[in-house]
């Protein structure tokens, strides 16, 4: 999964101009728990204050 990820990024980095239409194909849990697994956890919190820690507990 990384490497569409990867991919992706090298595309719009390359061309700023380009329009993706559609990038829902590379949403499914196990890119989502990665992508909470990366972030940092010393940010800060969202909108209705909930932290990294917070999700971890559900």
């Amino acid at each position: 999964m990384e490497t569409k990820l990867e991919r992706i990024a090298e595309l719009a980095k390359s061309n700023p101009e380009m329009k993706f239409t559609s990038l829902a194909h590379l949403l499914n849990v196990d890119m989502l728990t990665l992508c909470h697994e990366e972030l940092a956890g010393n940010k800060a919190t969202g909108i209705l204050g909930t932290t990294k820690d917070d999700y971890a507990q559900t």
